[in-house]
């Protein structure tokens, strides 16, 4: 088995589209109503890597799964906290590749000094909290009936996870993302999760 984690492109739209369709067709996973097409999820790609790192695994050149982050809130004090959220195929369940992708992309937003990652999931949700709290994220609080659908208000829960230690001082600004991308480092950072899909 061939694992390959990496940055997502444009021409993964269709790729990332069919993965994401089930999360919002007949599911409550996903607030959207509408599956975005290809071409809306390249354009996410595109917009989303400008600043936050968006990545995707292959499997045998299989697009199995993906990750990204964005912004947690617009306000300026925020800035050093990010949403994330993570996608697997449902062929591709269970084989350590929500866990790889999220190991690539906590190395990646500790290299632009992003300090907290926030993660809302739709409730109930066993699997996502089981992998969001194996990934030591811990839960915060939940909205309660927040969002309608499907027939009925929902509730979603907030889980966050460190990405740096609080060492008391000021953080620094983050940094940009192709910054991150010119270091010598970087194909460390991007694969730091290769090894846990490949083992599973």
């Amino acid at each position: 088995m061939t694992v390959c984690i990496r940055s997502a492109r444009p021409s993964d739209g269709d790729a990332v589209a069919a993965i994401y369709r089930p999360a919002v067709d007949g599911s409550v996973i996903s607030f959207e109503l509408e599956a975005p097409t290809a071409d809306v999820m390249a354009r996410r790609i595109v917009e989303t890597t400008r600043a936050y790192p968006w990545l995707v695994c292959e499997v045998d050149r299989v697009v199995a799964g993906y990750a990204y982050a964005s912004r947690h809130a617009e306000r300026a004090a925020y800035r050093w906290t990010v949403n994330v959220s993570v996608y697997v195929a449902s062929a591709f369940h269970r084989r350590g590749i929500g866990r790889g992708l999220y190991l690539s992309l906590f190395a990646i937003l500790e290299a632009q000094g992003y300090r907290l990652a926030c993660a809302g999931i739709t409730l109930p949700n066993a699997a996502s909290v089981g992998l969001h709290e194996s990934m030591g994220f811990v839960p915060v609080g939940v909205y309660r009936r927040v969002g309608y659908k499907l027939g009925a208000w929902r509730d979603v829960g907030w889980w966050q996870r460190a990405l740096a230690a609080d060492d008391g001082r000021a953080p620094s600004e983050p940094i940009d993302l192709d910054a991150v991308q010119e270091r010598q480092d970087w194909s460390v950072l991007v694969g730091r999760g290769e090894a846990v899909v490949a083992a599973e």
